[in-house]
């Protein structure tokens, strides 16, 4: 199968905290990346894996999306493993701070910093332990993040891994009153539906209507499941995937002590051909389970 023709796309990474974990050994409190910000070996981790990502838009004379390691960089986590507000704002800014470094010495020409959020409860399922009931909570709860990723200089906000249109529409908010750009992404079950029960349409469209955001996005899912979730009018609204390596639903994942990284050239064969139904799709990278042999692998793939 030839790779479809699209518009520029962008390398972004894979997911990091798995790779981390499963891979480098490295003890990841609540799954939060941004706790290796706080010293040099952490930072030192951290920029020899953005470097491989690097490696990959180089290779591919392709733009590179950096991303920072703030998933669980937000308020609620943040007290959990010790972090106050003036806390999560330095290690927000430090995030920049190191991705810009990282841009400068790339050498590469097109490189967009993104200020990564997730959701504030827990992103495989839907209002498990999260007090967030509606837009206004979620712009209250998110706006701080934003702000301080923001006046960082990232090039645009990305939320990952939400499961409803309510802590969507709050993040566009926040992020429109920050002025910086907005990219939104869903995770989906094995079903092709949302934790929440809504399929991926209804639930752009509750957001669409609220405010659009810059972009929507699919990620930590495989791509048979982000298939199921697509209708032609959907499909045309996703600017980027970032797929799981597993089949295996979130609640099996939730619950293995051991990773699933699946096949590289398979996932890449499934991405392939997910993107002939998916016109827009401009930026491409991975999530759980896959790390930057997924991503090259995907990439080799496009290759024309």
């Amino acid at each position: 199968m030839s790779a479809p023709t699209v518009h520029i796309r962008h390398v972004t990474d894979g997911g990091l905290e798995t790779d981390l974990i499963f891979h480098h050994g490295i003890d990841l409190p609540d799954f939060a990346a941004f706790v290796l910000l706080d010293d040099d070996d952490g930072r030192r981790t951290l920029r020899e894996y953005y470097l491989g990502y690097v490696e990959i838009a180089r290779a591919h004379h392709a733009a590179l999306r950096l991303e920072t390691p703030t998933w669980r960089a937000s308020a609620d986590w943040g007290a959990r493993l010790g972090y106050d507000a003036d806390a999560l704002r330095r290690v927000n800014v430090d995030a920049v701070r190191l991705l810009q470094q990282i841009a400068a010495e790339s050498g590469l020409t097109a490189v967009r910093i993104v200020g990564m959020l997730g959701p504030r409860g827990d992103g495989y399922r839907s209002g498990a332990w999260d007090p967030i009931t509606g837009p206004d909570d979620a712009y209250r709860y998110h706006r701080d993040q934003i702000r301080a990723l923001a006046g960082a200089g990232v090039d645009l906000i990305a939320a990952y891994t939400l499961t409803d249109a309510a802590e969507a529409r709050g993040i566009v908010r926040a992020a429109r009153e920050a002025g910086v750009d907005v990219e939104i992404s869903f995770t989906v079950e094995t079903d092709g539906l949302l934790a929440s029960g809504r399929t991926l349409a209804e639930t752009v469209a509750e957001v669409d209507a609220a405010g659009a955001p810059d972009g929507f996005f699919l990620n930590c899912a495989h791509p048979d499941h982000f298939d199921r979730a697509l209708d032609a009018e959907t499909a045309r609204r996703i600017i980027g995937i970032r797929p799981n390596a597993s089949r295996l639903s979130h609640a099996e994942l939730d619950e293995s002590e051991t990773l699933d990284d699946g096949d590289p050239v398979e996932l890449a064969e499934r991405v392939t051909a997910l993107l002939e139904r998916m016109p827009s799709v401009r930026v491409i990278g991975g999530c759980c389970g896959t790390d930057s042999r997924h991503v090259a692998a995907i990439w080799e793939r496009l290759a024309p």
